[in-house]
């Protein structure tokens, strides 16, 4: 069974922020995938490796672990689809990382920039921590959909064809 972690802060302040997009994604799928069993960590972002230790025990474990998350490097609209690398400055990857002490685990981006992407880090916590406008929830409809047939794939068919697929 593969283990499907949203990340994401806890609290209704955060609830339709762009830095949860992971755990707003895992919600989605949550009841329409069979064969995962998905994870919403109660802990802030930074703070998401000792709550993914919780239920990912070994670093066999790690490797049908799907870990769901915002990037910022990538367009709003898109996916891609990574394994075996690193947290891209990604804090919560990071942070699961550490604690895991494996990259060897299933990341599933999903991106959140603008048509011009902010730089410097007043502008970049800016965006993230902002609520996502009504057409942008409603692009982000679409990419569930995709990444819910991501998992499916992944958990059917294998990793490889999930990502010659969606990459």
């Amino acid at each position: 069974m593969h283990i499907v972690v949203g990340l994401g802060n806890p609290t209704e302040e955060y609830a339709k922020t762009r830095h949860n997009t992971g755990r707003m994604a895992a919600d989605f799928i949550a009841d329409k995938v069979s064969g995962i069993k998905v994870f919403i960590p109660d802990t802030f972002m930074n703070k998401t490796g000792p709550a993914v230790a919780k239920v990912i025990k070994s670093k066999k474990a790690a490797q049908k672990l799907i870990v769901i998350h915002d990037d910022l490097d990538l367009p709003l609209g898109t996916m891609k689809i990574s394994y075996n690398r690193g947290s891209g400055g990604h804090r919560g990857v990071k942070s699961i990382i550490k604690v895991l002490k494996t990259e060897a685990f299933i990341r599933i981006r999903i991106g959140i920039s603008p048509k011009k992407k902010p730089i410097g880090p007043t502008y970049v916590e800016k965006h993230i921590l902002s609520d996502f406008r009504k057409p942008e929830l409603e692009t982000l409809k679409k990419v569930f959909k995709k990444v819910r047939e991501a998992v499916e794939i992944i958990v059917e068919d294998g990793l490889e064809k999930a990502m010659n697929r969606f990459n």
